[in-house]
Protein backbone atom coordinates (compact mmCIF):
# COMPACT_ATOMS: atom_id res chain seq x y z
CA UNK A 1 0.00 0.00 0.00
CA UNK A 2 1.58 3.49 -0.87
CA UNK A 3 1.28 6.57 0.98
CA UNK A 4 -0.71 9.30 -0.63
CA UNK A 5 1.10 11.95 -2.26
CA UNK A 6 2.07 15.23 -0.13
CA UNK A 7 -0.06 17.84 -0.46
CA UNK A 8 0.70 20.57 -3.15
CA UNK A 9 2.40 23.58 -1.87
CA UNK A 10 0.78 26.95 -1.56
CA UNK A 11 0.39 29.19 -4.29
CA UNK A 12 2.79 31.91 -4.54
CA UNK A 13 2.09 35.33 -5.86
CA UNK A 14 5.07 37.74 -7.49
CA UNK A 15 8.60 36.70 -6.21
CA UNK A 16 8.77 36.20 -2.83
CA UNK A 17 6.89 33.31 -0.31
CA UNK A 18 4.13 35.47 1.06
CA UNK A 19 3.75 38.51 -0.98
CA UNK A 20 0.52 39.99 -1.58
CA UNK A 21 -1.71 38.55 -4.48
CA UNK A 22 -2.44 40.07 -7.51
CA UNK A 23 -5.62 42.74 -8.35
CA UNK A 24 -8.72 40.61 -8.89
CA UNK A 25 -8.18 42.63 -12.59
CA UNK A 26 -6.21 43.86 -14.93
CA UNK A 27 -7.77 47.41 -14.94
CA UNK A 28 -7.78 47.20 -10.68
CA UNK A 29 -6.96 50.77 -8.95
CA UNK A 30 -6.70 51.72 -5.89
CA UNK A 31 -9.74 53.69 -4.22
CA UNK A 32 -9.36 57.33 -4.47
CA UNK A 33 -8.02 59.50 -1.27
CA UNK A 34 -9.89 62.37 -0.32
CA UNK A 35 -8.53 65.90 -0.83
CA UNK A 36 -5.10 66.89 1.38
CA UNK A 37 -6.76 70.51 2.31
CA UNK A 38 -4.92 70.40 5.68
CA UNK A 39 -2.01 73.21 4.57
CA UNK A 40 -4.98 75.93 2.82
CA UNK A 41 -6.56 75.74 6.47
CA UNK A 42 -2.97 75.84 8.19
CA UNK A 43 -2.33 78.61 6.21
CA UNK A 44 -5.62 80.43 6.77
CA UNK A 45 -5.02 79.96 10.93
CA UNK A 46 -2.16 81.17 11.21
CA UNK A 47 -3.03 84.58 8.75
CA UNK A 48 -5.67 85.05 11.37
CA UNK A 49 -3.32 84.28 14.17
CA UNK A 50 -0.62 86.79 12.75
CA UNK A 51 -3.47 89.46 12.61
CA UNK A 52 -4.26 89.05 15.90
CA UNK A 53 -1.02 89.61 17.16
CA UNK A 54 0.15 92.09 14.43
CA UNK A 55 0.46 94.83 17.00
CA UNK A 56 3.39 92.79 18.58
CA UNK A 57 5.02 93.16 14.92
CA UNK A 58 7.68 89.87 15.31
CA UNK A 59 4.22 87.81 15.80
CA UNK A 60 2.47 89.63 12.81
CA UNK A 61 6.03 89.10 10.35
CA UNK A 62 6.73 85.71 11.32
CA UNK A 63 3.31 84.53 11.26
CA UNK A 64 2.43 86.23 8.02
CA UNK A 65 5.33 85.33 6.02
CA UNK A 66 4.80 81.11 7.35
CA UNK A 67 1.27 81.74 5.97
CA UNK A 68 2.18 82.70 3.09
CA UNK A 69 4.38 80.36 2.09
CA UNK A 70 2.31 77.23 3.25
CA UNK A 71 -0.43 79.20 1.46
CA UNK A 72 1.07 79.15 -1.83
CA UNK A 73 2.60 75.83 -1.26
CA UNK A 74 -1.36 74.48 -0.65
CA UNK A 75 -2.26 76.36 -3.66
CA UNK A 76 0.39 74.00 -5.75
CA UNK A 77 -1.37 71.32 -4.41
CA UNK A 78 -4.84 72.48 -5.67
CA UNK A 79 -3.69 73.39 -9.02
CA UNK A 80 -2.10 69.73 -8.81
CA UNK A 81 -5.21 68.13 -7.95
CA UNK A 82 -4.43 67.09 -4.24
CA UNK A 83 -6.63 69.76 -2.53
CA UNK A 84 -10.08 71.17 -3.42
CA UNK A 85 -9.85 73.88 -1.04
CA UNK A 86 -8.55 76.97 -3.03
CA UNK A 87 -10.15 79.35 -1.87
CA UNK A 88 -8.99 78.91 1.42
CA UNK A 89 -5.49 78.67 0.51
CA UNK A 90 -6.05 82.31 -1.27
CA UNK A 91 -7.46 84.09 1.84
CA UNK A 92 -4.41 82.62 3.90
CA UNK A 93 -1.94 84.46 1.43
CA UNK A 94 -3.96 87.46 1.56
CA UNK A 95 -4.34 87.69 5.31
CA UNK A 96 -1.09 86.48 5.61
CA UNK A 97 0.21 89.73 3.48
CA UNK A 98 -2.15 91.72 5.60
CA UNK A 99 -0.73 90.75 8.84
CA UNK A 100 2.84 91.41 7.58
CA UNK A 101 1.58 94.76 6.08
CA UNK A 102 0.35 95.86 9.40
CA UNK A 103 2.26 94.43 11.52
CA UNK A 104 5.33 97.02 9.54
CA UNK A 105 2.97 99.98 10.06
CA UNK A 106 3.25 99.32 13.69
CA UNK A 107 7.37 99.41 13.81
CA UNK A 108 7.35 103.43 13.43
CA UNK A 109 4.50 103.33 16.19
CA UNK A 110 6.63 101.34 18.72
CA UNK A 111 9.91 103.26 18.06
CA UNK A 112 7.89 106.75 18.48
CA UNK A 113 6.44 105.04 21.29
CA UNK A 114 9.69 104.14 22.36
CA UNK A 115 11.44 107.68 22.47
CA UNK A 116 8.18 109.10 23.82
CA UNK A 117 9.08 107.45 27.04
CA UNK A 118 12.39 108.06 27.29
CA UNK A 119 13.48 104.62 25.91
CA UNK A 120 16.71 106.47 24.19
CA UNK A 121 18.07 108.05 27.10
CA UNK A 122 17.60 104.65 29.04
CA UNK A 123 19.14 102.78 26.31
CA UNK A 124 22.27 104.99 26.31
CA UNK A 125 22.11 105.04 30.22
CA UNK A 126 22.68 101.72 30.47
CA UNK A 127 25.69 101.58 27.62
CA UNK A 128 27.40 104.32 29.69
CA UNK A 129 26.46 102.09 33.07
CA UNK A 130 28.62 98.90 32.04
CA UNK A 131 28.62 96.37 34.01
CA UNK A 132 28.15 98.45 37.12
CA UNK A 133 24.99 96.91 39.20
CA UNK A 134 24.30 100.38 41.05
CA UNK A 135 24.92 102.32 37.71
CA UNK A 136 22.21 99.69 35.81
CA UNK A 137 19.84 100.15 38.95
CA UNK A 138 20.20 103.95 38.85
CA UNK A 139 19.00 103.97 35.02
CA UNK A 140 15.89 101.81 35.51
CA UNK A 141 15.02 103.52 38.74
CA UNK A 142 14.65 106.87 36.53
CA UNK A 143 13.11 105.53 33.67
CA UNK A 144 10.89 103.98 35.69
CA UNK A 145 9.61 107.78 37.36
CA UNK A 146 9.78 109.30 33.93
CA UNK A 147 7.26 106.56 32.71
CA UNK A 148 5.03 107.34 36.22
CA UNK A 149 5.36 111.03 35.87
CA UNK A 150 4.75 110.69 32.23
CA UNK A 151 1.36 108.62 31.98
CA UNK A 152 0.55 109.57 35.34
CA UNK A 153 0.94 106.05 36.57
CA UNK A 154 2.23 103.84 39.48
CA UNK A 155 4.94 101.67 37.79
CA UNK A 156 5.50 99.80 41.07
CA UNK A 157 2.89 98.23 42.62
CA UNK A 158 2.69 99.88 46.70
CA UNK A 159 2.02 97.87 49.73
Amino acid sequence: MSEPPPPPPPPQWGAYPGSYPPPPYAGYTYPPTGPRNGLGITALVLAIIGLVFCWTVAGGVILGVIAVVIGFVARGRVNSGQATNGGVAIAGIVLGFLAIIVSLIFIPIWIGVFRQVGGTDYVDCLSKAGSDQQAIQKCADQFRERVENQFSITVTPTP
